[in-house]
């Protein structure tokens, strides 16, 4: 009788395991997607604002009642808080990177609190204009531009929300923390959104 030849298990290398582990995890690559999809959005919205802002030149602007300098003692202030809570959620992703939760939890917290300051601000500054969204065509895009990114930053409170929620129920570690990774680019992208909005809506008008 012959002996029966051992099975042959197929050997895990060094370079075989961090071949397996490397390339970028589903979650943040579903979410450069979805930033690449809402760039095109905003890029559409933005479109609109120049080709009818070009098309109506001769009335084009706000009423006389709402010059940029009573204006700007609201939006100015809210940009400085959104642009903030920028730097606040990458403390949160380099407090988690090491490892430190409780940093973590503590500077979501306070990008929770900016980005929900920053909608009060934006509610207040609506009734501050002294026109509406019927007043022309400026009017019109103006509150379209900035309301739609208004309901992209309560998405993101949302998202901040539930982070914070399991954060405290200690779901995340220094090798588990995607989900912080996928918000923090969201959070990044309506920053850098409203900064080409403020610009163009509040300066270049």
């Amino acid at each position: 009788m012959s002996a029966e030849a051992p099975a042959v298990r197929p050997q895990v290398t060094q370079t075989t395991a961090t071949h397996q582990r490397a390339g970028m995890p589903t979650p943040l690559l579903g979410m450069l997607l979805f930033i690449a999809s809402e760039v095109m959005f905003f890029g559409g919205l933005f479109a609109a604002y120049f080709n009818s802002r070009a098309a109506n030149q001769s009335d084009w602007g706000p009423p006389p009642s709402a010059p940029p300098l009573e204006i700007l003692p609201i939006a100015l202030p809210i940009t400085i808080i959104l642009v903030s809570s920028s730097f606040t959620m990458q403390f949160a992703v380099w407090a988690i990177r090491r490892g430190d939760t409780a940093r973590m939890k503590f500077w979501i917290a306070i990008t929770l609190l900016l980005g929900l300051t920053f909608l009060s601000g934006q509610l207040l500054d609506y009734t501050k204009l002294g026109f509406g969204i019927g007043d022309g065509i400026f009017g019109t895009t103006f509150y379209t531009l900035t309301g739609f990114h208004g309901a992209h930053v309560f998405a993101g409170t949302v998202g901040l929300t539930i982070l914070l929620a399991r954060g405290l129920q200690g779901q995340f570690s220094q090798r588990n923390h995607v989900a912080v990774e996928a918000i923090s680019m969201y959070w990044h992208f309506v920053d850098v959104v409203w900064i080409a909005l403020f610009t163009t809506l509040y300066f270049l008008r």
